[in-house]
């Protein structure tokens, strides 16, 4: 697909987006949650990917994993501390064209404080006109953290051995952008 025409500004319809998260627990099954509150903007350059940009910020006690107590587990001071740290943030730093529908984006993560780089595999899903005359653009994509890295280390260790969470997290996005005029 000739990307060039979608050069432009998107706004994030977080009513057809989702950004979640997988993560093993007691070492035999994955969890799997999504944040409900987030906001974001995609600035795509289709003539030069290396170009284009992104920011999402994410509530952080928008937190759902289909259990309310895990999800006020989260939200408390073992976790994410939500009442100190309300936002994750994402800003990136670097975008490159991969070949096909693949490009990767690189930029700074932050969150409970802790800045760090990650990277983000994205696949172009395409482009399209919706029934209400919005110019959209869809992407999916996954990255790893551990997220020791940014203080998240809260744990219980196993009668059998091993821990309660792993410290591996598989993230996961689901991406419809609006083009903003």
């Amino acid at each position: 697909m000739d990307t060039s025409a979608l050069t432009g500004d998107y706004a994030i319809d977080p009513a057809h987006s989702m950004i979640g998260f997988v993560v093993r627990h007691a070492m035999v099954t994955n969890v799997k949650g999504s944040f409900q509150d987030f906001t974001g903007t995609l600035h795509l350059d289709g003539a030069d990917p290396t170009e284009s940009a992104a920011t999402i910020d994410v509530r952080m006690d928008s937190v759902e994993t289909g259990n309310a107590d895990r999800d006020g587990h989260l939200k408390s001071a073992d976790f994410f501390k939500s009442d100190e740290f309300p936002v994750m943030t994402f800003r990136s730093t670097k975008a490159e064209y991969l070949g096909g529908d693949d490009y990767r984006i690189t930029g700074d993560l932050s969150l409970l404080g802790v800045t760090k780089p990650l990277t983000i595999d994205l696949e172009f899903n395409g482009a399209a006109k919706d029934p209400f005359g919005n110019e959209r653009v869809g992407f999916e994509g996954k990255a790893e953290i551990l997220r020791s890295e940014w203080g998240l280390t809260w744990n219980a260790a196993l009668e059998t051995g091993g821990v309660l969470v792993s410290d591996k997290v598989r993230l996961v996005f689901d991406i419809s952008a609006i083009r903003q005029v």
